[in-house]
């Protein structure tokens, strides 16, 4: 999982990175709103921690525009503890809201919880436009048809149906499916990737799984 850390005081953001770090997140690290969304423009992170008040741009104009680039998670990290300010940064579509000082304990538990809510590729049922995955019985349904697919490619098109549109980094999906001690190559998932379209071919003006380069894949429905 990698975590996009954004405040101006860099006291902040080193303390903040070292706690993520321990607890096994990768961090991208930026100092203002402006920087943080260069960042995601060439990485897209699964959750950004984010100061309300900084330079150039406010912690809820930066929110604001990290939803709607990709609907990444935020959590808002901030001096201010007043009710109103609470109820402003939700409403620019924060998932919680941190008040400094913090626990670091606290900042880790409340991180963890807003990535398992968004982590929909373990739910039970996986529906993505005309695609419905059963986790249960390792059903893949589209249109009249039913797939059996191998584990890994089932894992794999699991993870990227549940959040149809994102980015997946292809280190994060090596280490989602494969485990964070695997030591083979990229050439593994180039070719589950492969399999996976040659499968989804007849219904490719529907559904399609989308290099992005340089980065990874997304899936795609079609005319969403």
């Amino acid at each position: 999982m990698k975590i996009l850390v954004v405040d101006d005081d860099r006291h902040i953001v080193e303390l903040v990175s070292i706690h993520l770090q321990e607890a096994g997140y990768k961090v991208m690290k930026a100092y203002d709103g402006e920087e943080a969304l260069t960042l995601v423009e060439n990485e897209i992170p699964d959750l950004a921690i984010v100061d309300v008040m900084m330079p150039k741009m406010d912690g809820y104009t930066l929110t604001k525009e990290l939803r709607a680039y990709d609907d990444i998670p935020v959590l808002m990290l901030t001096a201010k503890g007043e009710l109103e300010d609470k109820e402003r940064g939700f409403t620019a579509g924060s998932d919680d809201y941190v008040v400094k000082p913090f626990e670091p304990q606290e900042l880790l538990f409340r991180v963890r919880a807003i990535l398992r809510r968004y982590d929909k590729a373990t739910d039970d049922q996986i529906i993505a436009g005309p695609l419905k995955i059963d986790r249960q019985r390792y059903e893949v349904h589209i249109q009249n048809k039913t797939f059996l697919l191998p584990l890994k490619e089932f894992d794999l098109l699991s993870l990227l149906a549940s959040r149809p549109g994102h980015v997946y980094a292809r280190d994060f999906l090596i280490e989602r499916v494969w485990g964070y001690d695997y030591e083979g190559d990229e050439q593994t998932l180039n070719v589950h990737i492969k399999r996976l379209r040659d499968k989804l071919a007849p219904f490719e003006d529907e559904v399609k799984i989308v290099t992005m380069r340089g980065v990874g894949y997304k899936f795609e429905v079609v005319g969403e």
